[in-house]
């Protein structure tokens, strides 16, 4: 297997299992291409790409529950949107749309971002947003906001806007998203429920998005774009399971500190030397 087989292979394994920890898949894995000698524009982009392979996992892996979701569609009335039979539904309309506003933007400013910064730089910055990406679950850890056993508008707009913003490498999607929503009073299971969920439509846009903003797929041949999406798909189905469980028992805000503290020295003495 050749150099750039090997690497696909590589991260889309990573990508597989990354996906379902609160730890940012994107930035961890556009940490380990930076180090693999792709810039961190085209890191970046393939970061986000493999997006899609843990997309089909989810869908597969909750394909019962989002078919009854979706089978709640021609029941869905405005005024009671937000009611206890139809509010995942609403909830994920809702946070879809706001993320989809919310990552454009945020993409416009990354690729200005990125495009300014060298590899070194680039590894640090996203080790600063782990860092702060652990705080924050840390923090919804110790401090919930009330009692809650449906999503609400609130949220919905809440954990859309913060979705959106994990287009950025370095903010964990599902661990602002679940701290967010452990903030606003819902228990554990269905903060990541929710977050996992609410992850398809965004994984497949994140996909979407490198794609389009790359003029095709980035930087990547078809056979590499297909071994790397095929390695996280069937990685990300082989795991989500048994990590969902893991996730509710390790404190993952720690290892988010601990991996962002080391890519910010490491960085900073890549740009020194």
């Amino acid at each position: 297997m050749d150099r750039t087989l090997l690497i696909a292979l590589v991260a889309g394994v990573l990508q597989g299992v990354f996906e379902w920890l609160p730890i940012s898949s994107e930035g961890n894995i556009a940490i380990v291409l930076t180090a693999l000698g792709s810039s961190p524009s085209a890191a970046v982009s393939f970061a986000l790409f493999l997006h899609a392979g843990t997309a089909l996992s989810a869908t597969v892996y909750y394909r019962d529950e989002l078919r009854d979701v979706l089978g709640l569609l021609p029941a869905w009335r405005p005024g009671s949107a937000f009611d206890a039979e139809t509010a995942t539904l609403s909830f994920l309309a809702v946070a879809t749309t706001v993320s989809i506003v919310v990552a454009l933007t945020a993409y416009s400013l990354l690729d200005d971002l990125v495009s300014a910064l060298t590899g070194g730089a680039f590894v640090a910055l996203v080790g600063g947003l782990l860092v702060l990406t652990g705080l924050l679950q840390r923090f919804a850890g110790t401090l919930t906001l009330g009692d809650r056993s449906e999503p609400d508008v609130v949220d919905a707009v809440l954990v859309g806007a913060l979705q959106g913003m994990a287009v950025l490498p370095g903010v964990s999607r599902s661990g602002t998203t679940a701290s967010a929503l452990l903030l606003r009073g819902h228990d554990g299971p269905a903060s990541f429920r929710l977050s996992f969920l609410l992850s398809i439509p965004a994984a497949l846009g994140g996909g979407v998005l490198a794609v389009v903003d790359s003029g095709g797929l980035p930087g990547l041949t078809v056979e590499a774009a297909l071994v790397a999406l095929v390695a996280a798909a069937l990685v990300g189905y082989a795991t989500i399971g048994a990590l969902m469980r893991l996730v509710e028992k390790v404190p993952f805000w720690g290892v988010c500190v601990g991996l962002g503290g080391l890519a910010v020295f490491g960085g900073l003495g890549l740009t020194i030397l």
